[in-house]
């Protein structure tokens, strides 16, 4: 059959360009330290920054609201999915983060393309201007709002300033990762927000990979960089340091009102199991107790042990003084060769290409937990300096 066939060929082509991704499936829960295949592996490779995927507490809290409430929502939020658990979570989200109003979504994709196509819904004067290394669903969901999209050089705001100055859209919307997925650093949010207060532009920050993890109590990269804004549009996720699953939009009511009437990603989506808007409630106790204080504290201690540690002449490790420890290495091959050998190893790396990442830089992406010991990030470090070397 030549439709096989011809999806066949396109196989192959990744295959001999090293861009072929493979599945490995785990067999306990998230955290440190797995079981795949029967063998025990030192895992870093999840964006299971605190280590609380697999804590009893979180477990216990799945558990009771599932007894309350049953598994499935049944419906979608606008019809009678909305339970009793989704708005007690989406007022603690917005209190949480210093925000009027938030929205829950079953995942941070679904939540960036609901923000991107609501805001602009129906409006044939609007313009994005996204972050040239934003997330894929940042990326689509820009291309799915069919606004003029403009795309700016990494982290340059004198391009961003530029190109605002210069458009003549009513509806203006700025994007952006806060923590580059692939790449670790942060945003200039604070001069991203004067920009687009100066221009009167929407800021849409995407902060999957700081809720929780960054900020003194957890709050994410507001809380970090201390913003308040109107103009702030503000995206967390709940899988990632929060450790449960879904995703959540905080922005001034009038927003999130926008959003619940157009956004079609919303509307048209059954609602996430009411128990695990349960167990995100019992989530953010632990992110801003005493607890999630400790595991942030223990996670810049050991990032600072890797950034320390770590020797490499050849390969080039990325600066990031967040969980995210890219190291690129460039080629395809040899950056899965690299990957292959650590996990021979029992230790567990992302090795990343693209189109995940631009051509010639693929790297091996390494992901720290506050549930790593002191003892295990030594070990790989050890392995990457004697890695390199060979």
């Amino acid at each position: 059959m030549e439709l096989l066939n011809r999806l066949d060929r396109q196989l192959q082509t990744l295959e001999q360009h090293s861009l072929i991704r493979k599945r490995r499936t785990v067999d306990t829960p998230c955290g440190p330290r797995v079981r795949v295949a029967g063998r025990e592996l030192l895992a870093f490779c999840s964006n299971d920054y605190l280590g609380l995927a697999g804590h009893p507490a979180l477990a216990e809290a799945l558990r009771e609201g599932a007894s309350l409430y049953g598994v499935g929502s049944g419906a979608s939020h606008l019809i009678s999915g909305h339970g009793r658990a989704h708005a007690q979570l989406e007022e603690r989200l917005a209190q949480f983060v210093g925000a009027h109003r938030a929205l829950t979504f079953c995942t941070g994709y679904m939540a960036n393309l609901a923000v991107l196509t609501g805001l602009t819904a129906g409006d044939q004067d609007a313009e994005i201007f996204s972050e040239s290394l934003n997330h894929a669903s940042l990326i689509d969901g820009a291309r799915l709002s069919r606004a003029k999209v403009s795309v700016y050089p990494h982290a340059d705001l004198a391009a961003l300033d530029a190109l605002l100055a210069a458009s003549t859209a009513a509806t203006k919307v700025v994007v952006t990762d806060s923590v580059f997925s692939m790449d670790g650093d942060l945003a200039p949010l604070p001069a991203l927000l004067a920009l687009c207060e100066q221009h009167g532009a929407w800021l849409v920050v995407d902060d999957a990979h700081g809720f929780g993890a960054l900020g003194a109590n957890g709050h994410g990269a507001l809380e970090h960089f201390a913003l308040r804004s109107p103009y702030l549009v503000y995206m967390g996720t709940l899988g990632k340091a929060a450790g449960v699953g879904g995703a959540f939009v905080a922005a001034h009511e009038i927003v999130i009102e926008t959003l619940i009437q157009k956004s079609r990603p919303y509307i048209f989506t059954t609602a996430a199991p009411p128990a695990l808007a349960h167990a995100l409630l019992t989530s953010l106790d632990l992110l801003e107790g005493e607890e999630g204080r400790a595991r942030r504290a223990h996670l810049q201690t050991l990032v600072a042990q890797l950034d320390a540690g770590l020797a490499l002449k050849r390969w080039q490790r990325m600066p990031s003084t967040t969980a995210i420890q890219p190291i690129v290495i460039g080629d395809n091959a040899e950056t899965m060769n690299a990957g292959a050998a650590l996990y021979e190893q029992g230790l567990w790396v992302g090795a990343i290409r693209p189109p995940t990442v631009p051509a010639g830089t693929a790297r091996l992406r390494a992901t720290l937990s506050a549930g790593h010991t002191s003892a295990e990030v030594a070990q790989l470090i050890t392995a990457l300096n004697a890695l390199e070397r060979t």
